[in-house]
């Protein structure tokens, strides 16, 4: 995504200034290019140089700085950005920029540049609610800027609330969505992830080795080209993707009942949760203690949410529908039944014995196979890749 991609990162003058090394670093690491620029608060939290050693650039503090402003550098620099970061953004920046005013390097490239705004509110919690602040932010969303909401926690002042500046991971994903092209505007996806845990007692359960990061990978990619996304995630440590309804689930039931419960309104629905298949009949209230060298655990069927979504599709509606199979064996035979009994517009099929495919891993290898028989195959990519190419063929069918 930032391959290639002019940065323009804003420092301005609040504790949370240190963050900005990390964040030109994660910046750089994902290819692009960061021109920093400081205010002069800035200067007293984070040296220029610090910057300017992370960056490989000189870092822009002066306007009037003859040698940046020989060729109107603060022009050059709102022209090259392909995106401008402002982290963190402090009360002070925020009014000036609301306001229109420019009497420092960092608003003059704000008045001039045409490229996407991002700002990262980062202030004591009593500073962000003052109603002169709340009016900033909704000024700056009038004008067509970005506001990335803080976080909340302990501040540096020693008070807990909302003012503290997202960190690095957080900020690079919501400038990716400023540079997707928004190609699913306005559409809604369902997306479910993860594996479900079948409790046999209270202390253990059946499940599968499934991580989530394929679901939730395609669920962050659709977000970036604007859809409205919910995700269905059964048990993962994976963090809850920034800007993204997660509903949390545990069992194959709970999961039912979640799918269905979006389902009727989305646009397309995509379920890659690895769902239990069977569950223990009887899930004991206590913990099962051993008793003799065997145990026999009767199990019954799970219901088939893929299948009940494929039966129940919305008429006079175009809901496009896509399952995952996972094998071991046999891979296109059994994908292409799954494709055909469940009433799939495509099937994404992935080989587990394969290395570098599958389960908890960051890559995958897969084949899409459509109701023609058609199948696309793909070479190794990470799930992200796979997440894009899955939604390019998603958008053609939609539109």
């Amino acid at each position: 995504m930032f391959n290639g991609k002019s940065i323009l990162l804003g420092v301005s003058g609040g504790i949370a200034a240190y963050k900005a090394a990390e964040l030109a670093r994660s910046f750089i690491r994902e290819g692009a290019g960061v021109q920093v620029v400081m205010t002069a608060g800035a200067q007293r939290f984070i040296t220029p140089l610090t910057l300017q050693v992370l960056s490989e650039q000189p870092v822009a503090t002066d306007l009037f700085d003859p040698g940046l402003e020989s060729q109107i550098g603060h022009i050059q620099m709102a022209r090259a950005a392909h995106l401008v970061v402002v982290a963190p953004a402090t009360a002070n920046v925020l009014a000036k920029a609301a306001a229109g005013l420019a009497d420092d390097y960092l608003t003059t490239v704000l008045l001039a540049t045409t490229a996407p705004v991002l700002f990262c509110p980062a202030m004591n919690t009593r500073m962000l609610e003052h109603p002169a602040t709340r009016r900033s932010l909704e000024t700056l969303r009038q004008l067509g800027y970005s506001v990335l909401e803080p976080d909340a926690g302990q501040l540096a002042c020693g008070e807990e609330g909302a003012g503290r500046l997202p960190d690095p991971p957080v900020i690079l994903e919501a400038a990716c969505r400023l540079l997707t092209p928004p190609s699913l505007q306005g559409r809604r996806f369902l997306v479910s992830a993860g594996p479900t845990w079948e409790p046999l007692d209270p202390v253990r359960f059946i499940t599968n080795p499934s991580s989530g990061k394929m679901g939730f990978a395609l669920a962050r990619m659709a977000a970036r080209r604007g859809a409205e996304v919910t995700l269905v995630s059964g048990p993962s440590s994976l963090a809850s993707p920034t800007g993204i309804s997660t509903v949390r689930v545990r069992t194959a039931l709970d999961m039912e009942q979640a799918v269905l419960e979006h389902a009727r309104n989305m646009d397309a629905i995509i379920m890659t949760a690895a769902v239990g298949d069977y569950r223990p009949a009887h899930a004991a209230s206590q913990k099962i203690k051993k008793s003799s060298d065997t145990m026999t655990i009767p199990l019954i069927r799970n219901p088939d949410i893929l299948a009940s979504l494929g039966k129940s599709r919305p008429h006079g509606v175009r809901q496009v529908l896509v399952g995952f199979a996972a094998e071991t064996e046999h891979l296109i035979e059994n994908a292409r039944e799954k494709l055909i009994q469940k009433n799939l517009d495509f099937i994404v099929a992935n080989n587990l014995g394969e290395s570098g495919s599958g389960f908890g891993v960051d890559t995958n290898r897969v084949k899409i196979i459509d109701p023609t028989g058609a199948i696309e195959e793909l070479p190794m990519l990470t799930k992200d890749e796979v997440a894009a190419r899955i939604l390019d063929r998603v958008e053609s069918i939609l539109s």
